[in-house]
């Protein structure tokens, strides 16, 4: 019963942290950071931190036929995900955002469906229709500007870009991520990924307010969280939950991503309370659990943030 408590404990700090980030992060491309500029610092922090924890563990030889999957699943899953989430989030609110991601899974399977062939129930049939009437709500609903978001249409465009790059990257790496340690594939995807960001980073990182006098210590507490706890910490909770409860269970804690990031952007005023937010939350946390949820499974849920 302990260990699944500290499971349960794990699921949760991990999801919080996940939620977090979200409102963190509009704030730092809010006043601080360009997406490009953002992407760039957390793929170089990356391939430090993992290179070094990996350092201490046993070595891990990768198949060189593996080092095509990871080199692409770098590029979608580390640098397309996360230079369309920050993105995202340049143009449009958190709220909208963590909505359409936590469509996820959804587009997970229906990619797996088409190209996987992977066999797909009535019941998760009804689970993409609920959710995918939850996303269209909120489109058709927030699709004007405000003064909160600058471009409500971009932003709802690179959300749903980020949403299939992720799902893309989670279909195409699943029978590599189950052959090698977390950390294997973190160090080499984050490698993969500052190598590419590298020649932008010369006059993109020169141009970045956080970086200068202009820079705050709340400023600098954000980048530290979006790097610390979101790149980091998250990262090493997820496989330690993993052991400890079923993937249904985790699946579960997974949606508690929206509702946190909505809460808190709307208390820090980065949104404001309408009423088809709460219902599309509604909508596709639902059609989410009845695509995710098993009776009996163990297996993966990958890591996002």
């Amino acid at each position: 019963m302990r260990e699944r408590q500290q499971g349960l404990l794990a699921i949760l700090t991990a999801n919080t942290i996940f939620g977090l980030n979200i409102p963190v992060t509009k704030a730092l491309m809010d006043n601080w950071m360009t997406p490009l500029g953002y992407t760039i610092t957390r793929m170089f922090f990356g391939v430090l931190i993992f290179w070094l924890i990996s350092l201490f563990l046993k070595k891990e030889r990768v198949n060189k036929k593996d080092f095509p999957i990871i080199f692409i699943g770098g590029l979608m899953g580390f640098v397309g995900t996360q230079f369309l989430f920050s993105q995202a989030l340049e143009y449009t609110t958190p709220v909208i955002f963590s909505l359409l991601m936590a469509l996820t899974p959804v587009v997970v399977l229906v990619l797996s469906t088409i190209f996987l062939k992977e066999a797909i129930s009535i019941k998760k049939v009804l689970g993409i229709l609920l959710s995918i009437s939850g996303a269209i709500l909120i489109i058709v609903l927030n699709n004007t500007e405000s003064n909160l978001s600058t471009n409500q249409f971009l932003g709802i465009l690179f959300s749903l870009m980020c949403v299939f790059c992720y799902a893309g990257y989670l279909v195409l790496t699943r029978k590599v991520s189950m052959k090698y340690r977390p950390v294997t594939i973190a160090k080499w995807m984050f490698l993969v990924s500052a190598l590419v960001a590298f020649p932008f980073s010369f006059q993109e990182l020169n141009h970045q307010a956080i970086y200068t006098n202009e820079a705050t210590v709340m400023s600098y507490l954000f980048l530290v969280f979006a790097l610390l706890f979101s790149t980091t910490l998250a990262f090493f909770l997820m496989p330690y939950a993993l052991k400890r409860l079923e993937a249904s269970t985790v699946s579960i804690f997974m949606n508690l991503q929206p509702i946190i990031a909505s809460v808190v952007a709307m208390i820090v005023g980065q949104d404001v309370f309408t009423w088809d937010k709460p219902l599309a939350v509604i909508l596709v946390v639902i059609g989410v659990y009845m695509v995710t949820h098993k009776k009996k499974s163990k297996g993966l849920v990958k890591v996002r943030g």
